[in-house]
């Protein structure tokens, strides 16, 4: 259906202009059916498809060091197992915190501006990883510093999240929250994929400096490579954003209006459960390359080899997660993604070297795979979750009170589900720093125990509030 050409007697907030690339739109109604097809899904489209690849290197930029580690002693760094998985635990650190700060502030500026100023400053830390990375004499302090400076780009996805969700109706909430979540989580499996390759040639030329010896391997490589690679997809993306993306007046909102999720219970109990999914899944992606290379390489088995495949599984079971989701309810894929992950890292725990055997790679390996498939699940349920417990409370609190009642619950729930949406994928960040520190600091069975127990927990919370006979927000 094609929009007619405004006239005078138009308002302003229907015009057609006011949906092209880079407006603010003031009337936007995904529920109404006939705005969505002569309108709505265009545009909205249009802002996804600009949206997931900005994700995807804000992902990439968070997760660079967990491939950058494993070749840093093999060039002359010299740390210690323990300093390595120090070093990608921390950019969770900062990706958990600048999400809480990100959640909020991308509803105050807008979030066509703040995607577009969130990309551009990514720049900074992949120049300062690759000069660093050149020189040997580099200290781990600095090097820690510049970890913690790129998990900054952890950070894009709280806004990202929240900002989609504005843009499509509920039917079609968990579908877009999943392409969005999971295909933008695919940066951390392109960048463990891709990093390794352009390490081991100048490909970069001149510019991008000269070659590290490679002592285990015999060979040059280039580790700069792996950082400067990202600059000017960076750049292009940050204008894409700027020109393509649209701002919603109805997603803006200040922090004085956003805080009240603190006070709603549902905010603590979904983020309970998203730390479970997604911090999983950004914690097992952070340290298995480590995992592998601690544990299995002297058997033959490369990290770099195989490592980017548990995340390229997660990331697209989240749309899978969110389409089932949007079919059978959020609440029912949560849970089956809890069983899945606990059945999985049980078999992890059995293929892990003990006792001097040697263990089984394929087992340990498959059983991360199913992990990270589970994982991926319930990142895209649980999303899909928090927007329908939101509208479903709210809407319910306004049913008789006529229209206007209506829309303005209609327009709180949108609003409060994005704030949860980001704080509680801010959260779950966490789970960057806390599984590889934990693997630091502890046996490594006995921290995947530990997952276990909280797992069982999230699937007590999740059945008791969200999926059984008469709980008090069924989603």
């Amino acid at each position: 259906m094609s929009i007619p050409t405004p006239t005078p007697s138009v308002p302003r907030s229907h015009r057609a202009e006011t949906y092209k690339p880079g407006a603010t739109i003031a009337d936007w109604r995904p529920e109404d059916e006939s705005f969505w097809q002569a309108t709505g899904r265009r545009v909205a489209q249009r802002n996804l498809w600009v949206s997931i690849p900005a994700l995807m290197l804000g992902f990439v930029v968070w997760q660079v060091w967990s491939v950058t580690v494993v070749k840093l002693n093999d060039v002359g760094f010299g740390f210690s197992k323990s300093q390595l998985f120090w070093l990608t635990a921390i950019p969770g650190i900062t990706g958990g915190t600048f999400r809480i700060l990100y959640t909020f502030i991308g509803p105050i500026f807008g979030e066509r501006k703040f995607t577009a100023f969130s990309t551009i400053i990514l720049i900074a830390p992949m120049l300062w990883l690759g000069f660093a990375l050149q020189d040997t004499g580099t200290p781990y302090w600095e090097l820690a510093l510049i970890a913690a400076v790129c998990g900054i780009g952890g950070a894009n996805f709280a806004s990202s999240m929240a900002n989609i969700g504005f843009f499509f109706p509920k039917r079609e909430k968990g579908s877009a929250n999943g392409l969005n979540g999971g295909l933008g989580n695919l940066g951390v499996s392109v960048v463990q994929l891709i990093a390794p390759l352009v390490v081991t040639a100048a490909v970069l030329g001149a510019p991008a400096g000269g070659p590290q010896h490679d002592a285990k391997e015999n060979t040059d490589i280039w580790l700069q490579n792996g950082a400067f690679l990202w600059v000017p997809l960076l750049v292009i993306m940050a204008l894409l954003a700027w020109f393509l993306m649209n701002d919603l007046k109805v997603a803006a909102a200040p922090f004085s209006q956003q805080k009240i999720i603190f006070k709603r219970k549902h905010n603590w109990l979904m983020t309970w459960l998203y730390v479970g999914t997604f911090g999983s899944f950004i914690g097992f992606a952070a340290g298995l390359p480590l995992l592998i290379k601690n544990n299995f390489e002297a058997q033959g088995y490369q990290a770099t080899t195989y490592a980017w495949m548990g995340p390229f599984v997660g990331a697209i079971m989240r749309w899978g997660g969110g389409w089932l989701s949007d079919k059978i309810g959020g609440a029912r894929v949560t849970m089956l993604s809890f069983v899945g992950m606990a059945a999985a890292l049980v078999v992890v725990i059995f293929a892990l070297p003990h006792s001097g055997d040697s263990g089984s790679f394929w087992a340990f390996f498959i059983g991360f795979l199913v992990a990270f498939a589970f994982s991926g699940l319930g990142n895209g349920s649980t999303f899909r979750q928090i927007p329908v417990i939101f509208r479903d409370q709210h809407m319910k609190e306004a049913e008789g009170r006529g229209p206007e009642a209506q829309a303005a619950a209609l327009k709180q729930s949108e609003m409060e589900a994005g704030a949860v949406t980001g704080f509680s994928s801010a959260i779950a960040a966490y789970g960057f720093f806390f599984i590889p520190a934990m693997f630091a600091a502890m046996a490594v069975t006995n921290a995947l125990w530990m997952f276990i127990g909280f797992y069982a927990t999230c699937l007590v919370v999740c059945w008791w509030f969200y999926a059984r006979k008469g709980a008090e927000a069924p989603s």
